[in-house]
């Protein structure tokens, strides 16, 4: 095994360990708010403002770091699942395919994070969060939107490492078949 192949196997897992914590920290918080929501609304008649807000976020964290781990499985909408068993020639034809509709769906996605129409720096994704505060919670929205370009780094790591022979986490294999 050579030393890059290694290190983008290994980066690869260690990105989808962090993943999973990230992704079951953001559940525990989304169901943990909305149960406090629920129990202020209904017994106390007063639900705090803060509740709906970070419910949302937990939420947004959830699925797309979520997201990430989904495509590490493979658990992702795969194109020409029916090529499996087939000519190897045409499994590695759609493998690259897939491949190349990853990239060219989220490529974009994560340039505009960082730059806004004709390249402009000021009007990037990011920055604009930077600038815009939560409604009911004490930080900039940035610390939402920043969930977007990690999930998308994460699902190209895992995409390069597919590439270098990387499997699916032994907890997958069974719903694989």
């Amino acid at each position: 095994m050579g030393p890059i192949r290694t290190v983008i196997l290994r980066t690869s897992a260690v990105l989808d360990r962090l993943a999973s914590v990230v992704t079951c920290i953001a559940l525990v918080l989304l169901v943990g708010i909305v149960l406090l929501q629920v129990v202020a609304r209904y017994l106390f008649d007063q639900p705090p403002s803060w509740t709906e807000e970070a419910a949302r976020y937990a939420m947004i964290w959830a699925g797309l770091i979520g997201a990430s781990m989904a495509f590490k499985r493979r658990f992702d909408p795969a194109l020409m699942n029916s090529v499996k068993g087939g000519p190897l020639w045409l499994q590695t034809g759609a493998e690259l395919l897939r491949s190349i509709v990853v990239i060219i769906y989220l490529g974009p996605i994560l340039l505009y994070c960082f730059v806004g129409p004709n390249l402009n720096l000021a009007r990037g994704f990011l920055l604009r969060h930077s600038k815009t505060m939560a409604e009911a919670l004490p930080f900039t929205t940035f610390w939402v939107a920043i969930a977007v370009p990690l999930m998308i780094l994460m699902v190209f790591v895992h995409l390069v490492a597919r590439h270098m022979g990387d499997r699916p986490p032994a907890d997958s294999d069974a719903i694989e078949e």
